[in-house]
């Protein structure tokens, strides 16, 4: 409110009557999500599509429409008790130990921990959060040019501040196409095992020998010919869930598989990560 100049209540009666008329509703588990415990477990692969890029961008509001937005900086202040800062951080800080299970922390301990890391907070943190942030508004405006984009180097104690260029990825060629470890084939639909084989084949002149998902081995020459029938007639979502023996998660919407494959002339290739939207 205070970042915004909208008048908040500083009067704790009338936040407890707000508080009692809330009604919060009931928790309810998201399905289809899975904790791993086991952690020699593969990490699983996301990725966002250009398609999810643009959604997102879209979905903010017009330069135009935030010409007369003005926010007032909220310098944090410990000793003072009107601000409600201590009081803030000492309820959230104790909801985030109740999770885990961890002893929480009175007003008191909340305050004298706050005080001794309010220096780095406002020194190397906050210089890291600035740059990272600086350069995820030059994605958003969709700049092209690498020399837009600047790696940072900032040692404090000197104090040193650099900046360069990053160094473009370094490029691959597959039947006289070149491509990054940036660049993705992009499925938009849930095809066959069988159908993105001649995907291949047909518009790359390439032919697939082993088609994997994370650890799981959709795909291969030496699988027995039932076997290899059987796959190439499941999509790409019933195949991991086959192999994985267990259902994909509804949150999910791409899979990245890679494929290792050979040209004509018999020679093996590198080739991109294949994106598949498996929700369409």
């Amino acid at each position: 409110a205070f970042n915004f100049g909208i008048t908040g209540s500083t009067d704790r009666g009338a936040m407890a009557k707000i508080i009692s008329d809330m009604i919060v509703p009931e928790f309810v588990p998201q399905q289809g999500v899975r904790i791993e415990t086991d952690e020699s477990a593969a990490a699983p692969t996301v990725n966002a599509s250009a398609d999810d890029v643009e959604e997102a961008a879209k979905s903010l509001p017009p330069p135009s429409s935030l010409a007369s937005v003005r926010l007032s900086t909220a310098e944090f202040e410990k000793d003072d008790d009107t601000n409600f800062h201590i009081d803030y951080v000492t309820a959230t800080s104790n909801l985030r130990a109740k999770c885990y299970r961890i002893e929480p922390a009175d007003r008191h301990k909340t305050k004298g921990i706050a005080g001794r890391i309010i220096p780095a907070i406002a020194t190397t943190t906050a210089v890291v959060s600035g740059l990272s942030c600086l350069e995820l508004v030059k994605l958003i405006d969709n700049r092209k040019k690498l020399e837009d984009y600047k790696n940072g180097f900032v040692n404090l104690a000197l104090p040193f501040f650099g900046f360069s260029e990053p160094i473009a990825a370094p490029k691959q060629t597959y039947n006289s196409t070149d491509f990054t470890l940036w660049d993705r084939f992009d499925i938009p639909h849930n095809i066959t095992i069988g159908a993105l084989i001649d995907f291949f084949r047909n518009d790359h002149n390439l032919d697939v020998t082993m088609l994997s998902c994370g650890v799981s081995m959709l795909f291969s020459f030496f699988f027995p010919k039932k076997k290899l029938e059987e796959r190439k007639k499941m999509k790409v979502s019933q195949a991991v869930e086959a192999v994985k023996k267990e259902e994909l998660p509804a949150y999910m919407n791409h899979l990245v598989l890679e494929a290792f494959a050979s040209n004509d002339a018999g020679d093996d290739v590198d080739l991109p990560y294949i994106r598949v939207n498996i929700r369409k």
